[in-house]
C-alpha cells in the first residue's frame, strides 16, 4: 500500500498561528493518513508519524552557497525515506519552488513513476503564466484548491491544463467557534465592557490587501446612530483615534471566539483574490452577519449571498457605506444560519482522507 509523505517548509507541529498549519495539526492529531513528515526539527513531534528532519535554515543557507539546489537537504532526507517503500504519495503545500527540482530528483532516482505528487494551493488565481506554466501541471499529478471557483479560474486562464484537480474547503474547530445564546452574548459584552452597541469586527493581518485602511475610511462616513455602533479591529494596533473604533492588536487564537460571539456584523473587505477566508467562516459559525468583498473564493464561501452580503464592487466606498447603513437600519434580509457541519474541521479531515485514498488508487 502506498505511503504518504508530507513535505513542509514549516516545522510541524507549528507553535504559531497559521491557517493550513492549524488544519494539519487537527488532522495529524486524529484519524489521519500521513506516514512521514519531512521538515525542520519541531518543538515536539506527532506520535506514530516518522520524521525526516531537515537541517535548519541557517545551515541550509550556508550549504546553498556551494550548491545550486536550495532543497538539497530535503532531498537527502527524502532519499532515505524512498528506500523504505516502493510507492509514495508526496504532498506539497504552496511551495512552487520545490516542484521542478523534486521532479528532477525523482527521475534521477528512478522513482517518478512510483510517486504521486499532490500540490495543495491556498491561493485563488493561477500562479504561472499561461504557456510558461505548462511544465508545472504536466509535472504534478493533482492540484488541490480551496474552492471550485479557483479551479474555474485556472480552467478559464490556461489553454491546456493537464492535471487532475480536487477541491478541499478550509475547516475550523466548531467546538470553539460557535453561536451563543442571547444571554451569553450579553454577558460577554459586559465582560468586555461593550454594552448597548452594535458591534462590528475586522480581523486580519495588517496588510494593505486586507482592506483595513479602506474600511476605516468607510467607517468615518457611515451613519452610526449617535455612537450606537463600534468597530473592533483585531490584528492591528494603530496609533489613531477614530470615533467608534477600538484597536485591540493581536488576540490569542483561543480568545478569538468570544469576540466573534459578541459581534453583530463581521466586515471582510479583502482587496485581493482571497483563497478562502478562514476568519470569515469563524465569524459565520459564531453567528455574525457578514459583509464581504466579492473577490476570489469569498462568493463560494458565502454561497453567493446565501450566508451574507457580497459587495460586488469592493473598491467603491459607497457600496460598503450602503451595506453597513442597511444593516444598522435593520434592513438586512435573507440571512440564514450556517449549518453546524459546513466548513468544519471534521469535514476537512474526511475530505483529506478521501483525496489521499483516491490518489492511492492511481498507484495500486
Amino acid at each position: 500500500m502506498p505511503k504518504v509523505i508530507l513535505i513542509s517548509q514549516i516545522p510541524l507541529p507549528y507553535s504559531h498561528i497559521g491557517s493550513w498549519t492549524t488544519l494539519y495539526h487537527n488532522y495529524l492529531s486524529k484519524n489521519h493518513s500521513i506516514d512521514f513528515i519531512v521538515c525542520e526539527e519541531p518543538e515536539s513531534r506527532y506520535a506514530e508519524i516518522e520524521y525526516g528532519i531537515v537541517a535548519n535554515y541557517n545551515l541550509q543557507k550556508f550549504q546553498n552557497k556551494f550548491s545550486k539546489n536550495k532543497y538539497l537537504e530535503y532531498f537527502k532526507v527524502l532519499e532515505k525515506i524512498l528506500i523504505k517503500e516502493d510507492q509514495f504519495i508526496i504532498q506539497i503545500i504552496d511551495n512552487f519552488g520545490i516542484v521542478e527540482p523534486l521532479i528532477d530528483f525523482l527521475k534521477v532516482k528512478k522513482k517518478r513513476d512510483k510517486c504521486y505528487l499532490q500540490f495543495f494551493y491556498h491561493g485563488f488565481s493561477p500562479y504561472y503564466e499561461n504557456f510558461s506554466g505548462r511544465w508545472f501541471f504536466e509535472g504534478i499529478d493533482e492540484m488541490v484548491v480551496l474552492t471550485k471557483d479557483s479551479y474555474k479560474a485556472h480552467k478559464a486562464y490556461y489553454t491546456i491544463l493537464p492535471t487532475k484537480f480536487s477541491v478541499l474547503h478550509n475547516g475550523i474547530d466548531t467546538l470553539k467557534f460557535h453561536k451563543v445564546s442571547i444571554e451569553e452574548k450579553e454577558n460577554l459584552k459586559k465582560e468586555l465592557e461593550i454594552t448597548h452597541k452594535k458591534v462590528f469586527i475586522w480581523c486580519s493581518q495588517d496588510r494593505p490587501k486586507k482592506g483595513l485602511d479602506f474600511i476605516l475610511d468607510v467607517w468615518k462616513r457611515i451613519d452610526k446612530k449617535e455612537n450606537d455602533a463600534i468597530l473592533l479591529v483585531i490584528g492591528a494596533n494603530r496609533d489613531l483615534k477614530i470615533d467608534g473604533v477600538s484597536f485591540l492588536g493581536r488576540i490569542p487564537n483561543n480568545d478569538l471566539p468570544k469576540y466573534y460571539q459578541i459581534a453583530d456584523c463581521y466586515l471582510f473587505p479583502t482587496l485581493w483574490h482571497e483563497g478562502f477566508g478562514l476568519s470569515l467562516i469563524e465569524a459565520l459559525h459564531c453567528g455574525c452577519y457578514c459583509i464581504a468583498s466579492e473577490n476570489g473564493g469569498v462568493p463560494e464561501v458565502l454561497q453567493y449571498g446565501k450566508y451574507g452580503k457580497l459587495i460586488e464592487n469592493p473598491n467603491f466606498i459607497e457600496e460598503w457605506c450602503d451595506a453597513i447603513n442597511s444593516f444598522l437600519g435593520g434592513d438586512e434580509v435573507n440571512y440564514t444560519n450556517i449549518p453546524e457541519t459546513l466548513y468544519s474541521m471534521e469535514n476537512w479531515n474526511d475530505g483529506m482522507n478521501i483525496i489521499i485514498n483516491n490518489a492511492k488508487k492511481n498507484l495500486i
